[in-house]
């Protein structure tokens, strides 16, 4: 026998987080004390103030409202935003409720003339962006704002559908009227970019500005690539996050032809379900959640209000199928795990989870059996669905996700996960259910996964100097 096999079992032990280097490792190191004792140590956090990124504002357009603290008052209160379909007749859909914005108000942040005209993608990127600015103390045209050296000041807002409404309405008009009655604001209220250009131009950021489109997982994507932005050096300030409008005949049949949706007619409250055993589809959602993510050094220059900080995030594929999740979670689970690295966070300092849990029979349960490949006790983790309220806002629901996130971060509350009537048995997580619970936030993470098997995760946590 060989004679290491004889040594006495290693005991494990985990090594708080370091501050002290400059420039921290991707991976988890491991150092062998003695042949009794091995250290796990997790990689360095991000000392540099000018790779620090910090969270200073946020903006959103919600079934809720426009207004953050609204917003997550009604997360909190266990309110569904729910309800039949009225902006075009459902009654002949199979499914014919939605998360609907009702009663959408743009006064002050577009002018009347662009806001009849724009699709509603781009207007509620753009009143979203710039309740952000305003929450982050650099409103259009405040002195703040004048002051930002705007060529290092960038926008990253993505969406998964584009310009769902004008797209729809220019085919019609082609077909009954001809190519001639076409608005020449066809090309470009559709193309997916349009959102971040509009809002630059809007606000006068000259920085790097594109969108990204993966579908669900669309606002993470834009977080990480926003943040990678200012820890290059090639940005102090982002403005990131996603915008969807696709509740539109078209948009709600494509999603019925996929067979993706909930038909719980007769009671839609209850529709979006996450774990729960009767659940029977998504239920649509729209709006847009953006952030202004900055340099620590940035902000402590301005003495911004600091909200939370960006630890790191990480992004990859599943490389499976289109629109089924891999059985094995690999693609979800090491996803975590590369998240976890590029923050410099053991999984055991993570205590909350806002989940991607759509409601679909099996991407619930693939996300937890992912989930606890990662983090092996499950008893000190919060885990809920922000969706069982709001519904799933497709390329718009990271960022309504990670306000929710940093929102808990900030107020010590977590939102219930409402209609958890029947639980399965298999997620062993306390989902919060049905009711607010007190929870001081260590480290949070924010799941999001999208058709074409894109998953991304963003890692937060309470501000430290």
């Amino acid at each position: 026998m060989h004679q290491s096999l004889l040594l006495p079992q290693p005991s494990l032990s985990v090594r708080p987080f370091c501050r002290n280097a400059a420039a921290p490792s991707l991976h988890r190191h491991v150092h062998r004390v003695s042949a009794s004792a091995v250290t796990i140590s997790a990689p360095c956090r991000e000392t540099d103030p000018k790779k620090r990124v910090v969270i200073t504002g946020m903006g959103l357009v919600s079934v809720f409202g426009n207004e953050v603290d609204n917003y997550y008052e009604k997360l909190l209160e266990g309110e569904s935003g729910i309800g039949l379909i009225d902006r075009f007749d459902a009654s002949k859909f199979p499914t014919k409720f939605a998360g609907q914005i009702r009663e959408f108000a743009s006064e002050g942040y577009i002018d009347g003339k662009n806001d009849r005209r724009l699709d509603d993608s781009l207007r509620y990127c753009l009143v979203s962006g710039k309740k952000a600015l305003e929450s982050a103390g650099i409103a259009v045209g405040s002195e703040e704002h004048k002051k930002i050296e705007k060529v290092r000041a960038g926008v990253l807002v993505g969406t998964g559908m584009g310009g769902l409404s004008v797209f729809s309405d220019g085919v019609h008009t082609l077909f009954d009227k001809g190519f001639r009655k076409i608005t020449p604001f066809f090309v470009p209220y559709v193309i997916t970019n349009m959102g971040s250009a509009l809002l630059g131009m809007e606000v006068g950021f000259m920085g790097p500005n594109y969108s990204i489109s993966t579908a669900c997982a669309t606002s993470n994507y834009c977080f990480y690539a926003a943040a990678n932005h200012i820890r290059r050096g090639e940005a102090d300030i982002m403005l990131a996050g996603g915008t969807e409008a696709a509740i539109i005949p078209i948009g709600l049949g494509g999603f019925v032809a996929c067979r993706a949706l909930s038909q719980r007619n007769d009671d839609p409250k209850t529709a979006s379900r996450p774990w729960d055993k009767d659940r029977d589809g998504f239920v649509m959602g729209e709006g847009a959640g953006v952030l202004v993510m900055e340099s620590l050094e940035h902000a402590m220059k301005r003495d911004a209000p600091i909200l939370a900080e960006y630890l790191g995030g990480a992004v990859n594929c599943d490389a499976y199928h289109m629109t089924d999740p891999r059985a094995d979670g690999l693609g979800v689970s090491s996803c975590i795990k590369q998240s976890l690295d590029a923050s410099g966070v053991a999984p055991e300092e993570v205590n909350y989870i806002n989940a991607h849990a759509t409601s679909t029979l099996a991407g619930d349960l693939a996300e937890v059996n992912a989930i606890k490949q990662v983090f092996k006790n499950t008893s000190e983790i919060k885990i809920n669905g922000t969706k069982s309220m709001i519904g799933h806002c497709l390329g718009a629901s990271g960022g309504l996700e990670a306000i929710a996130t940093i929102k808990a971060i900030k107020t010590g509350w977590l939102h219930p996960t409402i209609n958890q009537f029947n639980i399965e048995p298999a997620v062993e997580f306390d989902t919060v259910p049905n009711v607010k619970k007190q929870h001081e936030v260590n480290v949070a993470i924010s799941n999001s996964f999208g058709f074409g098997g894109h998953n991304s995760v963003v890692v937060f946590a309470p501000f430290k100097p």
